[in-house]
């Protein structure tokens, strides 16, 4: 089993952006310093949900303030930005870290990021493949051109090679795919790239959806071994205390105001209606859902989860106190008592 930390850089209310970020940092050196495997960077634009809006320039950072971890976007958008741009950072830090980077692509939602960097509502609904799959060529070829319908160039060298990378690997970075429904579930199968799972998941869902993916991706002619082998990833979060109910309590007095602040700050680009979720309501639920409590309440939540999906990575939330000096405290009793307890 495999476990990392999934580094949102929330800005809690009364916080500045920059201590926000310096959380963040703080939060994948001592995940590599705790001995966690990985840590995964998300992506937000104009909200304080998280104030990073570039998760490939922040892993590239954090590649670089590091030795062992592995560093993934979780994720870098892609109606955002253009596919080839985002393929030669990708390669980049592949090639430079010695394989040590993931690239975690998605949708992102309806936003008014679309209208800022161009990309329009068509990118979101219906474009994702066709950048996703240039995307992916960039990764594995020596030359690509494209003639899509968002997308037309001649064909052009790739450089960086992902191939180059020193440690003599000959593949390109990982690519994970963050899934939301059965279509980005069939979406992702029938290329073979992994899932990253959200929070708001249960056990049950996700079990689903591996299932489906697992079918889909035979179905598309897979091998049996690539299927059984994806490294599927569930996100979460995860908060270590001596007693559940300190942990409960920790989660419950300082995520509410943070989501609902961040939540309300987003934008729809077209003016359509939002589903808002009870933020008090929403915390108790990720305290059901996930490694929340006495280390032995965490080790045992996650062997369940593992053994119900077959999913062995996680991405787990570990500033949901929005203090820096807990956070820390978090990620290294995540590290010293729960990863133990999981061999």
């Amino acid at each position: 089993m495999r476990v990392g930390a999934f580094v949102l850089a929330a800005q809690f209310p009364g916080q500045g952006q920059g201590e926000a970020l310096h959380r963040a940092v703080r939060t994948a050196e001592v995940a590599e310093e705790a001995g966690l495997d990985s840590a995964w960077l998300a992506e937000h634009h104009f909200v304080p949900y998280g104030v990073c809006p570039s998760a490939v320039t922040l892993a590239a950072l954090l590649l670089g303030r590091t030795r062992r971890l592995r560093v993934g976007t979780a994720v870098s958008v892609l109606p955002s930005t253009h596919p080839v741009a985002l393929g030669e950072q990708a390669a980049l830090l592949h090639v430079t870290s010695g394989g040590r980077f993931t690239l975690g692509v998605g949708r992102g939602g309806p936003w008014v990021d679309l209208e800022v960097f161009g990309g329009g509502l068509d990118s979101y609904e219906n474009g994702f493949p066709e950048a996703l799959d240039l995307l992916r060529r960039w990764l594995t070829e020596a030359r690509v051109g494209a003639c899509g319908e968002r997308y037309e160039f001649r064909e052009v060298a790739v450089v960086p090679r992902p191939s180059e990378a020193l440690d003599g690997d000959t593949a390109g970075p990982e690519v994970i795919v963050a899934c939301t429904s059965p279509a980005s579930v069939r979406m992702a199968a029938e290329r073979g790239l992994p899932m990253l799972l959200g929070m708001h998941c249960g056990d049950e869902s996700k079990a689903e959806m591996v299932a489906l993916w697992r079918s889909t991706a035979l179905a598309a002619g897979h091998s049996r071994e690539r299927v059984e082998g994806a490294g599927h990833v569930s996100a979460g979060v995860c908060q270590i205390a001596d007693r559940t109910a300190d942990a409960r309590e920790t989660l419950l007095k300082a995520m509410p105001s943070w989501l609902k602040q961040g939540l309300d700050a987003h934008v729809t680009v077209d003016g359509r209606a939002r589903a808002m979720r009870d933020p008090v309501a929403y915390t108790e639920l990720l305290c059901d859902l996930h490694p929340v409590g006495t280390p032995e309440v965490a080790a045992d939540r996650l062997a369940a989860t593992s053994a119900r999906t077959g999913i062995t990575r996680f991405a787990l939330v570990t500033e949901g106190s929005g203090d820096l000096a807990a956070t820390e405290e978090n990620v290294r009793r995540l590290g010293a008592e729960v990863l133990p307890r999981l061999g």
